[in-house]
């Protein structure tokens, strides 16, 4: 079995499942719906094509570096100068860093991973003023997504780390239904059910389905424990190459 695996890290990041109206709100990680429309714009898919293949993948984030909670506003008027819009509220993470894990057929997964190095459109995180700010690292590990979780280093960065208190050594996580007795009895504190598995992000008929998602902490010990190696990133180098 093999599972893709994604950082994603940016100075802002917003995954709602539940925003309405004029409060926009967002989730502590990333939800599946967001990561599918991420999918999705890598591969050049239209608002209105159908998710086809997207919607099967088994899902999975690990919270490494859960940042913090900001609020923004912003003020709109009608184009005419006429009329001022209600006040809206926007609800970001900031200074957040997650591991998402996808599993499905291993061709399904090449491709993924060739289109997020070649993206056809450009890649945000939950909302398009969330650029990331480094490369999502796409790589294609053997075994599930909880081997994926327990094994992969984790992703916080230096500062990060030296901010964690004496013996925190635990991270969230969140994961689709369907893990091993194993798994489930040693890590999963319970499970809840969130509307974010997309059905079709036509705007005209936006569907949102349920899915079940079990949670709990992991412990960074072993191979999972922070590296000594500083995580940068040279956008500038990146651009002259």
């Amino acid at each position: 079995m093999t599972v893709l695996a994604l950082t994603l890290a940016g100075p802002l990041q917003a995954w709602g499942s539940a925003s309405r109206f004029v409060t926009r709100g967002t989730d502590d990680a990333p939800t599946k719906s967001g990561i599918v429309g991420l999918l999705a714009a890598a591969r050049g898919l239209r608002r209105t094509d159908p998710l086809e293949d997207l919607v099967n993948l088994r899902f999975a984030v690990r919270i490494d570096q859960p940042g913090v909670l900001l609020r923004d506003f912003q003020t709109a008027r009608s184009l005419d100068g006429t009329r001022t819009m209600p006040l809206s509220y926007r609800y970001y993470r900031a200074d957040a860093r997650y591991l998402v894990g996808l599993e499905a057929d291993d061709s399904l997964l090449q491709g993924l991973v060739e289109a997020l190095r070649h993206p056809v459109f450009p890649l945000y995180l939950g909302r398009r003023s969330c650029p990331p700010s480094e490369p999502l690292h796409p790589t294609l590990r053997s075994g599930d997504l909880e081997r994926l979780l327990l094994a992969e280093p984790w992703q916080a960065a230096a500062w990060w780390r030296r901010r964690r208190p004496d013996g925190d050594t635990a991270v969230e996580f969140r994961i689709d239904q369907g893990v091993s007795k194993e798994f489930r009895d040693a890590y999963v504190d319970g499970s809840v059910v969130q509307r974010d598995d997309p059905i079709s992000f036509d705007p005209e008929h936006r569907q949102y389905g349920w899915r079940s998602v079990e949670h709990g902490h992991l412990p960074l010990s072993g191979s999972n424990a922070p590296s000594t190696t500083p995580i940068s990133h040279d956008a500038l180098g990146a651009v002259v190459m």
